[in-house]
């Protein structure tokens, strides 16, 4: 019996530290459904439940917006598997006319070339979008921008972990963080990172690029938000932007970050997601 306390000790300090992977709460394969978006994009569907929202329980150093950690309630929603990519942005602005990603503040971070790309950015993610360009798109798609509460649901579970893959600090084999600009390369082509793939498959929801989520940003909400379908303040003036990018380094890449931006600045490290309340049809072959 002394065995096997001391044992079930060792294993307490193992989770408790970080040094078991969350690999045994990661969902099979077989068992994550599998969508198609108007869009084309793959989309995953995250099951009806509640999560543990916020910092996770003995961790000391989330920002004071992201306490305190409360469990929400998240009816079934779809996710995009990926963030949305240059090559499906483009389709959206030759279709419906709108305008190109471009960094106004900054000319030299523009990767179009007008409205054309190069076939080596087709797969990494769109950057360069405000939020209104990221509603846009995902409207088009008949999607829309998922709320932060679903975000984060599909970025880390229903474990109370710090990162997508579990508790394991970051590495090169989970995402693409702590980069500096040099150009197209600085970005990834997404799903890259088979190792920081969320539980339910969700790929870089961690680094790459950080990404705009529906709701307005409040300091206090999570003191106040309901416990079930949050969707944030009703009004506001900044927007939340979760998961981070490749200029941040290991304390912003938890999976509870959440920081608020202008939603008219477009960004050379900001991008986004779709998401969709209904499932749509699925991928042949699945």
């Amino acid at each position: 019996m002394m065995v096997r306390s001391a044992a079930m000790s060792i294993l307490s300090c193992l989770v408790l530290s970080g040094s078991l992977s969350f690999a045994e709460d990661r969902l099979p394969q077989d068992s994550i459904e599998l969508l198609t978006g108007k869009d084309g994009a793959p989309m995953i569907v995250v099951p009806a439940g509640s999560f543990p929202m916020g910092v996770p329980l003995g961790a000391r150093d989330g920002g004071r917006d992201e306490y305190p950690r409360h469990d929400v309630f998240v009816d079934t929603f779809a996710i995009d598997k990926f963030e949305v990519t240059n090559g499906r942005y483009l389709e959206f602005v030759k279709s419906a006319g709108h305008r190109v990603p471009q960094n106004p503040r900054n000319p030299t971070r523009n990767l179009w070339q007008g409205d054309s790309i190069t076939d080596s950015l087709i797969d990494r993610p769109v950057i360069n979008v405000d939020w209104f360009d990221a509603e846009a798109y995902c409207k088009w798609a008949g999607k829309r921008l998922p709320t932060e509460a679903e975000w984060e649901k599909a970025a880390k579970g229903t474990s109370d972990r710090r990162f997508p893959w579990g508790n394991v600090e970051p590495t090169g084999k989970h995402l693409n963080y702590n980069q500096r600009w040099i150009g197209e390369k600085t970005l990834m082509p997404v799903g890259s990172y088979e190792a920081g793939k969320s539980p339910y498959g969700v790929y870089d929801m961690a680094g790459n690029v950080w990404e705009w989520v529906n709701d307005w940003y409040d300091a206090h909400y999570y003191e106040k938000s309901p416990d079930k379908n949050p969707k944030g303040p009703d009004t506001g003036t900044k927007k939340v932007i979760r998961g981070a990018g490749w200029q941040n380094e290991t304390p912003t890449v938890r999976v509870f970050t959440r920081v608020e931006s202008d939603p008219t600045v477009r960004s050379e490290s900001t991008g986004f997601r779709c998401a969709t309340d209904a499932p749509m049809k699925k991928l042949a072959g699945e």
